[in-house]
């Protein structure tokens, strides 16, 4: 390993110097990171595939690059070893120089724990805390870009604030139009008590979002709607709330301050472990990808306000089975009695929305299987995914919830299902008396190295 370069910052002008006197770059304990292929051209003009590294509760936006050998040394970050530890340990030629400027690199990224991270956490959680509601982050990027699709890529900031909402509610029009123009019962005769749509970017996913809240344009308006999401990337190890509303480029749904304050009073004791971790919320997309629909659809109400929201994302039963995964986070079962309770509380309509995405198989998720090609072992790999899904679409429309964990946990969720609890959260605190699945659909990128499906259904 004697010749592989250390660890790059592409977002550092010069590279930052390994210090000797602090404790946590001499014995380094990485963070939740994910790691991806980072392509890039060497001088000679070939390519080259190095080892991206970034934070995977994405609370630092900095990346580190380094060689893909260095794969070997990551797992032994954890905080028991100090540098000289590791070099011994590692070998092949590694150097001690080589694995401090790797370390000041990791540190200066935040990517290892340290004052740099704490530093960047606490300024995300007094930004968190600044406002009564979270601020849009991928559906504000949808709006800008459809401003710069139709006046150029320069456009200001003040066009993209004027003109984002309007091309906004164009686009949602235009799925919806497209989804349900040959469907036989375009529209819901009532509201339903839940549904089930993606968390997928909108690219990949507006099909199934739209058959689903294509066909509530003529209900009637929920007094609330509770999103009910997937942890992608934070800290908690249950059930974990957000006390604040949510905002998209077409307004801000305010927080139901009452059915939170309910919700909380149930718990009892665990009312504050339910949003200990509120904060998990910041950079989450599967509750926010959900409020423009909502908004669109439901509009405003005589005081010009959309419907109110609580969020929730709900953590994965088949782990423990419903436990939360260390004893201490709100259980699933404690969760669903509690917020069933408290809307019953409340009183007047809600909705609730499980934000849930399926399978994620391909070469991106670590399966050896590549997925592309119209026949041979691609083609039977995404089959036998689709069959596996609509197996478990099948057992959850017939509302045998335990049978589906209980399935999910004997196969080890062989897909990754990412949202199969707050599915079984939705269909229990909706407790319908059937529900319905209005389509399936997966989507794959060209190369085929992902394959994530999703489906639209509804609960009455």
């Amino acid at each position: 390993m004697s010749d592989q370069s250390p660890g790059q910052n592409p977002n550092q002008a010069q590279a930052p110097k390994f210090d000797p006197q602090a404790p946590n770059q001499n014995r380094p304990k990485l963070r939740k990171i994910r790691g991806f292929p980072f392509p890039v051209q060497t001088p000679d003009g070939k390519q080259q595939v190095l080892l991206g590294l970034a934070d995977a509760q994405q609370i630092s936006e900095k990346i580190v690059v380094t060689q893909p050998a260095f794969q070997a040394v990551l797992p032994l970050m954890d905080g028991s070893r100090d540098v000289d530890q590791i070099v011994a340990e590692v070998g092949r030629g590694l150097q001690r120089p080589i694995l401090e400027q790797l370390v000041a690199q990791l540190d200066d990224a935040g990517l290892i724990e340290g004052p740099v991270h704490q530093r960047l956490l606490a300024e995300m959680r007094a930004n968190f805390d600044k406002s009564d509601y979270l601020p849009p982050g991928s559906t504000a990027q949808v709006a800008d870009a459809l401003v710069m699709q139709e006046l150029g890529k320069d456009a200001t900031d003040k066009q993209k604030a004027e003109h984002g909402p309007a091309k906004l509610r164009e686009m949602l029009d235009k799925w919806i139009d497209a989804a349900l123009k040959d469907a036989q019962n375009p529209a819901f005769d009532t509201l339903p008590r839940a549904i089930v749509a993606p968390h997928l970017d909108y690219p990949r996913g507006w099909y199934n979002y739209a058959q689903v809240y294509g066909r509530m344009r003529v209900v009637d308006r929920p007094d609330r709607v509770v999103i009910l999401g997937t942890n992608h990337f934070g800290e908690s190890t249950g059930v974990c709330g957000c006390d604040k509303g949510f905002a998209s480029p077409l307004g801000v749904c305010k927080a139901d301050e009452e059915l939170i304050g309910r919700v909380r009073a149930r718990l009892g004791e665990q009312g504050d472990a339910l949003f200990a971790n509120r904060y998990d919320h910041e950079n989450e997309h599967s509750i926010e990808l959900h409020i423009p629909w909502v908004q669109h659809v439901f509009g405003t109400d005589e005081s010009g306000a959309y419907p109110k929201v609580f969020a929730a994302l709900v953590h994965d039963p088949v782990v423990n089975n419903g436990q939360s995964y260390d004893g201490r986070g709100v259980d699933l079962d404690t969760f669903v009695e509690a917020l069933k309770a408290a809307i019953g509380e409340v009183g007047g309509t809600t909705l609730i929305v499980s934000s849930a995405d399926l399978s994620h198989v391909g070469p991106a998720f670590g399966d050896q299987q590549t997925l592309a090609g119209e026949d041979g072992p691609g083609a039977e790999f995404r089959a036998k995914t689709a069959s596996h899904d609509r197996e478990m679409l099948q057992t959850f429309a017939e509302k045998r919830y335990e049978d589906l964990v209980g399935s999910m946990a004997w196969q080890q969720n062989p897909t990754r299902w990412c949202s199969i609890g707050n599915m079984v959260a939705a269909a229990r605190v909706a407790d319908p008396e059937r529900i319905e699945l209005l389509n399936y659909a997966a989507a794959m990128d060209p190369q085929g190295t992902t394959f994530v499906s999703s489906a639209a259904m509804a609960m009455f």
